[in-house]
């Protein structure tokens, strides 16, 4: 092999066969802020909504995802791929956690071996016909992050923060690291925002009154919406039932998002367009 000669990894059978429209990254930076309850609540929004919809848990040593589902069932394995398994309405989801003997063993392994796990979820698995594959992304910036930025053709970045300056502050690196990397950022969702008395109803903002458009102006990224401290989206995770949520502010946002999806498809198609006209002009 000459020194100019690469190798490059040829795709599997899964690959060849899958047709994602949209691949969404969840991205905060900061742990702790909610980004697997966002991608479970959008996620089942989107399945409500008439879509096909799948969720790669990419949080490798913390990963949540089946958990919120009610899912342990083991994926279906092939010599040609894995087989995601699909929560009670249809949402198709691959996570390392289904794959382990024990749902509290503990994935000890360095950054290469994880971000390799995490590129395997892509090209391995049978999604098929996707609207939708949300990718929920572990804290940080650092190797499984940068490995789906480089690896996966991501669309978006949804970006999750909660109303504390220090979470801001961490979660602005998440948002440089997109910016660095030239993934387009789809918005922000403030979580934890505030909290609404059963008894009484008056709002309270239990980590001081944060305003999430605000917020979002400073980090020059559209503002998606404010999320509450439920006690019901808690129970509902505990018990494996997040898709029965109704959070009506969420799914009133749910066509913002995807009009702000399909726009940024298409002006990234435009782009690819006229740099091929470019090059073959020159």
């Amino acid at each position: 092999m000459t020194d100019d000669q690469t190798f490059e990894q040829q795709p599997s059978m899964a690959e060849q066969s899958n047709e994602i429209t949209y691949v969404v990254g969840v991205m905060s930076g900061k742990g702790g802020v909610g980004k697997s309850i966002v991608t479970g609540l959008f996620a089942s929004a989107l399945r409500n909504a008439g879509y096909e919809v799948g969720i790669l848990d990419a949080d490798v040593t913390g990963p949540s995802i089946p958990k919120m589902f009610g899912i342990d069932s083991r994926p279906d394995v092939c010599d040609f791929g894995i087989f995601p398994v699909e929560t009670a309405t249809g949402i198709k989801l691959i996570s390392i956690n289904l794959l382990l003997s024990s749902p509290d063993d503990a994935v000890i392994w360095r950054g290469p071996l994880i971000s390799n796990a995490v590129t395997q979820f892509w090209h391995d698995v049978f999604w098929g016909k996707l609207d939708y594959l949300l990718v929920d992304l572990p804290p940080g910036t650092a190797d499984v992050p940068l490995t789906v930025m480089q690896s996966l053709p991501l669309d978006s970045v949804i970006i999750v923060t909660s109303p504390q300056d220090l979470a801001a502050m961490i979660v602005r690196k998440a948002v440089n690291m997109c910016r660095q990397m030239n993934v387009p950022i789809l918005g922000l969702v403030q979580n934890m925002a505030w909290f609404k008395c059963p008894k009484c109803g008056e709002i309270t903002y239990p980590f001081g009154h944060t305003n999430g458009e605000l917020l979002a102006q400073e980090m020059k990224v559209p503002h998606l919406l404010d999320l509450p401290i439920d006690p019901e989206i808690s129970s509902r995770c505990d018990s494996g039932a997040i898709e029965g949520y109704a959070a009506n502010q969420f799914t009133e946002k749910l066509e913002i998002i995807a009009n702000g999806l399909m726009a940024l498809k298409h002006a990234r198609n435009s782009e690819v367009c006229d740099a091929g006209d470019t090059a073959d002009r020159q």
